[in-house]
């Protein structure tokens, strides 16, 4: 019998043609039912107890660490919207604050009970401010801050986008309320200097704020919302600004005011003289100042370390609840 070699031939290729088909289709279908071969562990009560105890060892000592981080900062906070307000305006503070010809300046004391090493932080604090407010953050213009009286298109800064007929620099509700108390420090006999200078994100001075922008009609309507500006000054390096725009997420905030270079003491008697000129009664909120100094992991803050000391405590207790009911019932897997 003769055979078609070439026939032969076409049979076997296909033969092997074939078996790989079914094979690719095999596998895409396992691949849609999730049926390929997988790394399944088992979870044993060994395993489990284990693995929650390892994460109470390593949880524990980050939480101690951190917590002592945290407690290392000295922090002094103090008060001072409801005491520099004179005795006979009391019961009427808004007429207080509202009267320019009734002086705003006010003294207050603060005890150092730990040594504070420099730089020494300093805040202001406001609370029931609420800076995240939709109308709040959208009355500003991005584009105007960075180019000045060149953009014209301030349609977001409503209400406060012009005075008078004429544009106003910077527009918006966000830098009409600039906050304007002011802090000087006594030590002894001596003003401790206060360092105001790089307190703003080097981001937003140099690429937010125009270095040849400057204010124009700025605070020259019939309603003052807060402190003024500098006309000489550009935008980029008026700071206090700078820190005001970028708004707050929560009604309660801190924003820098500046630093002191030098080291105080424990018990030192430390003097504020301050300008108590923004209004916080009409809405309820407080005024706070706030000292502090800073360690590797930031400012005083207990939460961070006490969630590791939670979630470290709850592992091991979990561990010994199932090593316990391990020991009391065992099985084999």
């Amino acid at each position: 019998m003769d055979v078609d070699e070439g026939s032969g031939l076409r049979d076997s290729t296909e033969a092997h043609r074939i078996p790989r088909r079914s094979r690719w289709h095999e596998a895409i279908h396992q691949f849609k039912q999730q049926t390929l071969p997988a790394c399944k562990p088992v979870l044993t009560p060994k395993w489990v107890i284990t693995t929650f105890l390892l994460m109470g060892v390593i949880f524990i000592p980050v939480g101690l660490i951190t917590l002592r981080a945290s407690r290392s900062v000295v922090e002094i906070v103090d008060r001072y919207d409801s005491e520099c307000i004179p005795e006979e305006y009391k019961s009427n503070k808004m007429a207080y604050i509202k009267d320019s010809s009734i002086p705003k300046n006010c003294s207050r004391f603060l005890k150092v009970y730990r040594r504070m090493k420099a730089p020494i932080y300093i805040y202001y604090q406001l609370d029931n401010y609420y800076q995240n407010h939709r109308r709040y953050v959208k009355s500003k213009s991005e584009q105007q801050l960075l180019h000045g009286l060149k953009f014209n298109a301030t349609s977001t800064c409503k209400p406060q986008e012009s005075n008078n007929g004429r544009p106003v620099v910077p527009c918006g509700l966000i830098a009409w309320s600039l906050f304007n108390d002011t802090y000087a420090f006594i030590r002894g006999r001596s003003e401790l200097k206060v360092n105001r200078n790089n307190i703003a994100w080097k981001s937003d001075r140099d690429h937010k704020f125009g270095k040849h922008v400057y204010p124009f009609n700025f605070q020259n309507g019939t309603l003052i919302g807060g402190g003024n500006l500098d006309l000489s000054i550009p935008l980029s390096d008026q700071e206090d600004l700078i820190v005001w725009m970028r708004t707050a997420a929560l009604p309660s905030f801190r924003k820098l005011y500046g630093r002191i270079e030098e080291d105080l003491d424990a018990d030192d008697v430390v003097v504020v003289k301050l300008m108590n000129n923004y209004n916080t009664y009409s809405f309820g909120g407080k005024k706070k100042l706030v000292l502090s100094t800073s360690s590797w992991l930031g400012g005083k803050n207990d939460f961070l370390g006490v969630a590791y000391l939670f979630v470290g405590s709850s592992c091991i207790f979990i561990s010994i609840v199932f090593l316990l009911l391990h020991m009391k019932s065992q099985r084999s897997p």
